[in-house]
C-alpha cells in the first residue's frame, strides 16, 4: 500500500485530538531518546526511545480511541504517519488532513 492511500485510514484511527496528542508527545520523545542513544552510544536509550513513543501511543487506541494500532497492520507506514501527523499537528494544519482525508471516503 502506498502512503498516499494509508495517510486517510491512519487519520481515521486517530481521530480524537487526545490520541494524537498522546502520538506527537510520544513521537517527540521517542526522537530525542533515539538520537540520544546514538550521540551518547548509549543503546538502552534506543530501548526507552520505543517504549516512551509505542507504549503511550498504543495505550491510547486502547483507552481512547478503542481500536487497534496502525502499527500492526503497517509498521513503516504507520511510524512515517506519525510524523507527518505531528507535524501537521505542531504546524496547525492536522484539521484540513482531517477534513480533506473524510472528503476522500
Amino acid at each position: 500500500m502506498q502512503f498516499v492511500e494509508f495517510w486517510p485510514r491512519y487519520l481515521e484511527a486517530h481521530r480524537d485530538p487526545r490520541t494524537r496528542m498522546v502520538h506527537v508527545a510520544g513521537t517527540i520523545a521517542a526522537s530525542a531518546l533515539v538520537l540520544s542513544a546514538v550521540a551518547l552510544r548509549k543503546p538502552w536509550l534506543a530501548a526507552a526511545g520505543l517504549a516512551a513513543g509505542y507504549g503511550p501511543a498504543w495505550a491510547s487506541h486502547a483507552l481512547i480511541e478503542r481500536n487497534r494500532p496502525e502499527t500492526f497492520r503497517a509498521p513503516f507506514s504507520s511510524l512515517a504517519a506519525d510524523f507527518v501527523m505531528a507535524y501537521h499537528v505542531l504546524r496547525g494544519t492536522i484539521d484540513q488532513q482531517l477534513t480533506a482525508a473524510r472528503r476522500e471516503d
